[in-house]
């Protein structure tokens, strides 16, 4: 059975979206914009998050300032990224980064910004499910499915 031809695309975004070493850095930054904003799918912005990780590690100030933006923007996945950049860095994950990310997007009706706040608390209930509990408690906005069950359910202590 032969293999499917895959867009030239396609290979493009993934090539940029994880460069050699040597290119990491900030100045990808409109890449990962361009990237997320054209791609405009949930896989894309998912694929780039752990590239956002990466500069929340080499650039922590910068990149905490960029996301916090980002949470703002009209577009839902320049949002979506924003969310999801931190959860690939577990114990490093910065809450008030975190919280400053998804605080703005508590009342949207929006299905991917819904899971991607499920899906950034669920990964962090992992490290620090006392914070998680607490978050979710002090956010009405959370009542949804999509958000507040996955967290909630995860950071249950296990019996």
């Amino acid at each position: 059975m032969g293999r499917r031809p895959v867009p030239r695309g396609a290979l493009c975004r993934l090539r940029l979206a994880r460069p050699p070493p040597r290119h990491r850095g900030s100045s990808l930054v409109p890449v990962y914009e361009h990237l997320a904003t054209s791609g405009a799918w949930w896989d894309h912005v998912d694929a780039l998050s752990h590239r956002i990780g990466d500069l929340h590690d080499a650039h922590p100030v910068e990149t905490a300032a960029l996301v916090r933006a980002w949470s703002t923007h009209d577009d839902l996945w320049l949002r979506r990224l924003a969310i999801i950049s931190q959860p690939s860095r577990k114990d490093r994950l910065d809450t008030a980064v975190l919280t400053d990310t998804i605080e703005p997007n508590v009342t949207d009706t929006e299905f991917f910004i819904r899971k991607a706040i499920g899906w950034a608390l669920r990964q962090h209930a992992r490290v620090d499910p006392a914070w998680v509990r607490t978050f979710v408690a002090e956010h009405d906005g959370l009542s949804s499915r999509a958000s507040e069950k996955p967290s909630s359910t995860s950071s249950r202590p296990s019996a």
